[in-house]
């Protein structure tokens, strides 16, 4: 005859619940104080730091200034610039960086920076988007983020959001790719370690659009993402896809208050 099987007993059952609430509480207290919060400028080497800081020195302003040129640009079938609904971008675009990504109501979904500049591109200048990491998008978005420099992030307090940021959440924490590990794992459990010579961050959104030496290029949020993906040997998602936006949404709220230096230095 087979062994009947024991049944679990209340103090066992009890027990596991028990393990569950301390895994969840432990799963909270992973997440980095507000006030241990530290851009990955602050473990850059003086020498890259004092290229960030110097404007004629950052090579992402060369980009800056191609973005300049193009708010003036008058393009497609209604004729008409940046500049000629928003006028001065230093007023008009001050803080918006700071702000997105945010709810659009006629898609019904975030969109970050870049689609809010392509958005307006088709509703009113009339014209084609440009192509998300494209030169010309990543100056002109570089050239609106400089108006928010120094300025703290601030995502909306727009309850439409909530959804897609609890999804941004729960993407930082998911294990993927073939080395099963998730983003939370580096840069909330593990920061501030080295890993292959270098300090692992706690991955604040401060600085994008990006000038990575590295890359030798100016690069987007999502440019980044993808490289963390391709590194855990994760599929990519296509950029712009929403489940890139989501891991935006939820950086910046996890970022917020912290001020923007876009465009950064990064090694």
């Amino acid at each position: 005859m087979n062994a009947k099987r024991p049944r679990r007993s209340p103090v066992s059952a009890g027990a596991a619940l028990l393990c569950l609430l301390v895994l969840a509480a432990a799963a909270t207290r992973a997440e980095i104080p507000l006030d241990q919060r530290r851009s990955s400028y602050e473990d850059m080497s003086r020498d890259t730091k004092a290229m960030q800081d110097d404007d004629t020195a950052n090579p992402a302003m060369l980009s800056v200034l191609d973005g300049e040129a193009l708010w003036q640009a008058k393009a497609g079938a209604s004729g008409k610039s940046c500049a000629d609904c928003h006028g001065d971008a230093k007023t008009s675009m001050k803080g918006v960086a700071a702000r997105y990504p945010a709810f659009d109501e006629t898609t019904g979904r975030p969109v970050n920076l870049e689609q809010r500049i392509n958005l307006s591109r088709e509703r009113h200048q009339k014209t084609q988007p440009l192509r998300l990491e494209s030169p010309e998008m990543l100056a002109l978005s570089a050239y609106i983020a400089l108006q928010s420099r120094g300025d703290p992030i601030d995502p909306p307090r727009d309850a439409r959001l909530d959804p897609f940021r609890e999804n941004g959440r729960a993407l930082f924490h998911r294990r993927i790719g073939q080395l099963n590990l998730s983003c939370a794992q580096c840069h909330d459990d593990h920061w501030g370690k080295s890993l292959a010579g270098n300090i692992i961050p706690q991955a604040h959104p401060t600085g994008y659009p990006i000038y990575r030496l590295e890359w030798q290029s100016l690069g987007s949020l999502q440019r980044r993402l993808r490289n963390c993906m391709i590194g855990v040997r994760a599929e990519p998602y296509a950029f712009g896809d929403l489940e890139y936006v989501e891991l935006e949404l939820f950086l910046m709220w996890r970022a917020r208050g912290m001020p923007l230096e876009s465009p950064g230095v990064r090694p």
